[in-house]
C-alpha cells in the first residue's frame, strides 16, 4: 500500500481536527440545551434529511437498532449529561479515548479474543494515564460527572465490538440509520427526566450558538468526519488510517484551552501523554505486521466509530479483511 498522499493527509487531519473541536462545541449546546434534549436534536438534525437520499444500511436491522441504542442513546447520553455535570471540554476528549480498552475488554469477554501482552501492556499505560486525571479532576470537582464519562467510553467500546460483529460495508450509510434509532428514546427520556418546560423553554429562545453548535455536532462531526473516514479508508489501509484519531484529544485539549480558557495542567499534558501512547500500544499492530499487511491487504471499506477509528487493532488483531 502507497504512502497517504499530502491532500489526504490534510483530510485526515481535518477530521481530527473537526473532532477535536467537536468537545468544545458540545460543551457550547450544553449551555443551550438540555443534555438529553441536545442529544436528540443532534441525531435528528445528522439523520434528516440524509436518511431519505440513501439506500438500506446493508446491514441487518439488529445490528443498526443495537448500535443505536448502545452508541446513540446510552454514550452520548451519558457523555452530555457528564459533560453538563462539570466534565470539561478537553478532558472528556481525553477520557473517552478510554473506549478503545473497553472494546478490547469487550473482544475479550464477548468474542473470546485473549489480548496479547502487549496489548495487556499498553491498557495499563493508559489506565495510568486516566488515573492522573481521576486524581486530579475528583480532588476539586465532582466525580460523577467524570464516572459518567467514564461509562459513556465503556458503552462506545461495546458498540465497537457490535459494529465490528455487524460489519457493515458503508460507514456513513449506516452511521446516518443510525441516528435515526436514538431520537425517540432521547425525546422521550429528555421529556421524563428534564421535563417538557426545559426543553420548549430551550427551544422557545433559540440563539445562533445553540443552532450552531447542533448543526456542527450533526453535520461537521458526524456527516462530514464520517464521509471523509469512509472515503480514506476506502483509498487506504486501516493501519495508515487509524493513527490520526489520536490526534483527537490533542486538539480537543487544545482548542477547550485556546477557545474555554480551561487549564492544560503538567499532570493533564502527562496523563494525556500516557493516555495517548496507551491507545497506541492497545490499537495499532506492530510495525512488521503493519508492514506485511501493506503490501498484500486489500484498502478496508470498514472503520469503527468516531475516536474509536483508531482500534483496529483493538478489536481483533485482523480486523483488515472485514473494516468503522
Amino acid at each position: 500500500m502507497s504512502a497517504m498522499k499530502p491532500k489526504h493527509v490534510a483530510l485526515a487531519l481535518l477530521v481530527a481536527a473537526v473532532w477535536g473541536v467537536n468537545f468544545v462545541v458540545m460543551e457550547i449546546g450544553l449551555g443551550e440545551f438540555p443534555p438529553l434534549l441536545f442529544s436528540a436534536l443532534r441525531f435528528l438534525a445528522a439523520a434528516i434529511p440524509a436518511v431519505l437520499f440513501i439506500g438500506r444500511p446493508r446491514v441487518a436491522w439488529r445490528w443498526v437498532i443495537a448500535v443505536g441504542l448502545v452508541l446513540g442513546v446510552a454514550n452520548f447520553g451519558l457523555l452530555f449529561i457528564g459533560m453538563k455535570a462539570g466534565m470539561t471540554a478537553g478532558l472528556s476528549s481525553l477520557v473517552v479515548q478510554s473506549q478503545a480498552l473497553f472494546t478490547a475488554l469487550f473482544a475479550a469477554l464477548l468474542l473470546r479474543e485473549r489480548p496479547g501482552r502487549r496489548r495487556l501492556t499498553g491498557m495499563a499505560i493508559a489506565f495510568t494515564g486516566i488515573a492522573l486525571v481521576t486524581v486530579e479532576y475528583g480532588a476539586s470537582s465532582p466525580l460523577t460527572a467524570f464516572l459518567l464519562v467514564i461509562g459513556a467510553a465503556a458503552c462506545w467500546g461495546l458498540s465497537n465490538v457490535i459494529t465490528r460483529h455487524a460489519k457493515p460495508p458503508d460507514t456513513f450509510r449506516f452511521m446516518v440509520w443510525v441516528s435515526v434509532v436514538p431520537i425517540v428514546p432521547m425525546l422521550g427520556l429528555s421529556w421524563l427526566v428534564e421535563g417538557p418546560s426545559a426543553g420548549l423553554a430551550a427551544l422557545s429562545s433559540l440563539t445562533v450558538s445553540g443552532v450552531g453548535a447542533t448543526l456542527y455536532v450533526a453535520w461537521a462531526a458526524t456527516l462530514l468526519g464520517f464521509g471523509i473516514w469512509g472515503y480514506l479508508l476506502r483509498e487506504y489501509d486501516a493501519t495508515a488510517v487509524a493513527p490520526f484519531t489520536l490526534l483527537v484529544p490533542l486538539f480537543g485539549m487544545s482548542s477547550a484551552a485556546l477557545l474555554l480558557g480551561e487549564e492544560l495542567t503538567p499532570l493533564r499534558c502527562a496523563a494525556a501523554v500516557l493516555v495517548i501512547a496507551g491507545v497506541a500500544i492497545t490499537s495499532l499492530p506492530p510495525l512488521s505486521r503493519r508492514r506485511r499487511r501493506q503490501s498484500s491487504a486489500p484498502a478496508s471499506a470498514y472503520a469503527p466509530m468516531p475516536i474509536a477509528q483508531s482500534l483496529a487493532g483493538a478489536v481483533n488483531s485482523s480486523t483488515n479483511g472485514a473494516r468503522q
